[in-house]
């Protein structure tokens, strides 16, 4: 999401988009922007209007897509602004917008699932983990089979029992 909004405001102000600090200010979430940031960020935009039009889709669509661990009825106030975001995006003259709005909304119903429930790989990145400084230590064994016993041992400790 980001890259395109990048690449849109490359086009619109080419100069500007080589700014490295207004780069940094612009790709940070305004909730983290600090009042003298703020107000750079102000200044500029009253520069360059279309920038903060599409930087504010852009901030509202990441908002969005951040909810987590909703309610049911709290998901059915998302739905609505999140396929209007979509609509929007789909209709922007900008092509990587464009591009965007179509790829989100051929993932839509993967998308709004994620707000009731989020899934995490905490799980996997441990075995992953285990795996890799057992394959660290395993320089010694003579054959696969010993390897994938030793693998086979590490994790099903690792495995919890419901």
């Amino acid at each position: 999401m980001l890259q395109q909004f990048l690449a849109c405001w490359k086009t619109l102000d080419p100069v500007g988009a080589k700014n490295r600090g207004l780069l940094s200010l612009l790709r940070r979430h305004r909730r983290n922007l600090k009042p003298d940031q703020r107000r750079r960020v102000r200044d500029y935009f009253a520069r360059n209007p279309a920038i903060e039009a599409v930087w504010r889709v852009k901030e509202t669509l990441s908002w969005i897509l951040l909810r987590k661990h909703r309610t049911k009825r709290q998901c059915a106030r998302l739905v609505p602004r999140f396929l209007r975001i979509l609509e929007q995006l789909r209709a922007c003259p900008f092509a990587p917008l464009a591009t965007l709005g179509d790829t989100l909304h051929n993932w839509a119903e993967q998308i709004v699932p994620m707000w009731r429930f989020t899934r995490n790989n905490g799980i996997t990145e441990g075995f992953h983990t285990r795996i890799e400084v057992l394959q660290r230590q395993a320089y010694g064994f003579r054959n696969f089979a010993n390897y994938r016993m030793r693998v086979r041992a590490m994790c099903s400790r690792a495995v919890p029992r419901f």
